[in-house]
């Protein structure tokens, strides 16, 4: 028999390819196993090339390694042969570890084919050295290099089908059993090895000469690793894509939600918005008309809100509906909706809630708001009024419910804040009136249909005119004249008083400079503002802004606030009353004796004149109290040197009788009726001074 050797370096290299293909082999079957569609059959078919090539190169660089003292040589056809099965029983193993699972039935037959496979590309390449006469097997070795090979194939098998997805830990379970598999397929290639005898005068009948099996070796090496990591490097940049598309699919996933959570959900509270609530009364309304159960709408709205918001900023406010928000939603049930609707407005669907249940459940809310609540280190103290209405059995639309809670909302408002109200039919035409109303308000800003008219104020020493105050009128095209009580609380509520308030005071800045310009240099013109107007942040550069550009001097205007205005937060009124009288305006505190007002502050308040309120005016000669009310605030006004001014004058009793207890001037339908800035002057030209100061001073 000849005697073989090894070439160590060669069977080392052989080991190294070894454990690559393995590595390459469960690489490739995370890949199949994760791949989709067509892409896992380009997958498969790739990784079979590659793990085929791998395996079937470290057999031939385990042939190579071998040595006979005769001249040797491979048969080419025979050798692609053995590479054919080698990748065939590659892209079988790929395809059954791709399965979604693996039984024990499976594993064994599959064991079974891909063992005959590896052993018949070996003993394939075996017969490409084309030995005469033939290679002859120890049958005892030969069965063995069967079962190594079945054993390690099912082990592989296994291994691989566990070890297919991707995670951090699986990559060092990965390479320990890529060297266990990689050992496996050299031990099943060298016991085959050692199971061929080679009879004494054996000869290669494919022998070769001039090529160093060292030098073919290692080409076939650099072949083979090179296919080996290009499919690894392919791999990696796959599952790397693969991550960051799985990365930006979940983000996408999460964006959509969000979107969706946002386009039924209110930014700012994340309670339901207006479409989610009217989906959600639509299928209450339903199954209260199913079970015959009750169904309650309440509609709230914050008290003031507005003024809290111009006079902290935004920022406290939207702290603000957050925690209105909470507290309200700390009084309703599990099953109940609270939505926001906009601004401060929110609605309460209950279901299965009765009239008393609605009651109970409106001053529980209403109690809650109630309490002081702590923004940013102050306490800001709000109230709530809700307007409610009840399902009644018929087959109502869903916004007929919000509408009628709606209008009962308003109704209740109208009566005084703080409170409730239940809808009744009446009030929807008194809601449909408000509606027109506010739309025509709307559309009167645009088209400038207000006007001013002008009131004289006489002094009541000198008996002469000394200015008018301007009164804002509504010249509506089909009402007529419109009376301020009429529409100022509309525009108050929807924020229309500012931009009215702004027109008001320019426009009544403008005439005073027609005036001054005419000859009327003493008269002074007085300018209401409403509460909302005067916590606005940007008041004194609205009223600085309007004096400049008519060039009117400060102390020619005159503004008017009401008592408890100025006393609903005395520190942030004195702040801004001061503003105004470092520039210059007068100050006269309107409505007073009508409110609960502080001596002290009231001392401190930088006014110029107290105007007492037509309701001590108009009883006065027949209602001591009043009489001693207002000679108490004629001594108050004296003490702290204010002009006091008496308002709702219009008849000469109560003309003789203020011009007695003492008060500076007087205003009334007496001594002239608002009228137009025209007409104003030519009420003056039939009214002379000499004439009015006898009627005055008489």
């Amino acid at each position: 028999m000849l005697t073989g050797s090894y070439d160590s370096g060669l069977v080392i290299l052989s080991l190294l390819m070894a454990v690559l293909a393995s590595w390459t082999a469960l690489d490739m079957a995370g890949r199949v196993a994760a791949a989709q569609g067509r892409a896992a059959s380009w997958w498969l078919a790739g990784g079979s090339v590659a793990m085929g090539s791998g395996i079937w190169s470290m057999h031939f660089i385990g042939m190579l390694a071998f040595r006979l003292p005769i001249p040797m040589g491979y048969d080419p056809a025979i050798t692609l042969l053995s590479l054919f099965i080698a990748i065939t029983s590659s892209l079988f193993a790929l395809w059954i570890v791709c399965q979604k699972d693996l039984s024990w039935l499976k594993l064994a037959v599959g064991a079974l084919i891909m063992g005959a496979g590896v052993c018949t590309m070996h003993y394939t390449g075996m017969a490409a050295m084309v030995m005469m006469p033939p290679i002859r097997y120890d049958p005892l070795l030969f069965s063995l290099s069967v079962v190594i090979a079945v054993v390690a194939s099912g082990a592989a098998l296994w291994m691989a089908f566990h070890l297919r997805r991707s995670g951090r830990g699986l990559k060092r379970l990965r390479g320990g059993a890529a060297v266990v598999m990689g050992l496996a397929i050299a031990g099943m290639h060298y016991t085959g090895m050692a199971a061929a005898r080679f009879p004494a005068g054996s000869r290669c009948l494919v022998a070769q000469s001039g090529v160093s099996s060292v030098w073919l070796a290692v080409l076939i090496a650099v072949l083979a690793g090179s296919v080996l990591s290009i499919a690894l490097i392919v791999s990696v940049l796959d599952l790397r894509l693969e991550q960051r598309t799985a990365v930006l699919a979940a983000g996408l996933a999460d964006a959509r939600q969000e979107l969706e959570f946002l386009a039924l959900h209110d930014t700012l509270t994340r309670l339901p918005n207006r479409i989610l609530l009217a989906d959600r009364l639509e299928q209450e309304i339903q199954i209260a008309r199913r079970e015959q159960s009750c169904l309650t709408v309440l509609s709230m709205d914050l008290d003031g809100f507005r003024q809290i918001n111009d006079a902290y900023g935004h920022q406290i406010g939207d702290a603000l509906l957050v925690d209105v928000a909470r507290r309200i939603r700390a009084c309703i049930r599990m099953r109940d909706t609270l939505a926001r609707l906009g601004g401060d407005e929110f609605v309460v669907l209950a279901a299965d809630c009765g009239p008393g249940d609605a009651v109970a459940l409106a001053e529980k809310v209403l109690a809650a708001v109630r309490e002081p609540a702590v923004i940013v280190d102050r306490a800001i103290s709000v109230s709530m009024t809700i307007g409610i209405s009840l399902y009644d059995g018929h087959d109502p639309l869903p916004g007929d419910l919000l509408r009628n809670a709606d209008a009962a909302m308003t109704y209740a408002r109208a009566l005084g804040h703080n409170g409730y109200r239940f809808f009744e039919s009446s009030m929807s035409d008194d809601a449909q009136k408000q509606v027109v109303l506010l739309q025509d308000l709307r559309q009167a800003l645009d088209r400038g249909e207000f006007v001013l008219h002008y009131q004289p104020r006489y002094s009541t020493r000198e008996g002469r005119m000394t200015g008018a105050e301007a009164l804002v009128r509504w010249a509506h095209p089909s009402r007529g004249l419109v009376p301020p009580l009429e529409f100022i609380p509309t525009a108050e509520k929807n924020g229309l008083i500012f931009q009215l308030g702004e027109w008001v005071l320019d426009e009544a800045c403008r005439q005073m400079r027609l005036w001054c310009h005419a000859g009327y240099e003493d008269w002074i013109i007085s300018v209401n503002l409403s509460a909302q107007q005067f916590n606005h942040p940007e008041l004194t550069q609205t009223v600085r802004e309007a004096l400049e550009r008519y060039h009117l001097e400060p102390h020619r205007l005159t503004l008017e606030i009401t008592e408890s205005t100025a006393m609903q937060d005395a520190d942030a009124s004195l702040a801004i009353l001061c503003q105004l009288h470092e520039m210059g305006v007068g100050i006269s505190i309107d409505d007073f004796g009508t409110g609960y007002s502080s001596l002290l502050y009231l001392k401190r308040l930088p006014a110029s004149e107290l105007k007492i309120d037509r309701g001590f005016v108009r009883d006065l000669t027949h209602d001591a109290e009043d009489a001693a009310i207002i000679a108490a605030i004629v001594a108050l006004g004296r003490a702290l040197n204010l002009n006091i001014v008496a308002e709702g004058v219009e008849t000469r009793e109560q003309q003789e009788y203020l011009t007695r207890l003492g008060c500076s001037s007087l205003q009334g339908y007496l001594l002239g009726r608002p009228v137009a800035a025209d007409q104003f002057v030519q009420m003056f030209a039939r009214q002379p001074s000499a004439r009015a100061g006898a009627s005055l001073s008489a």
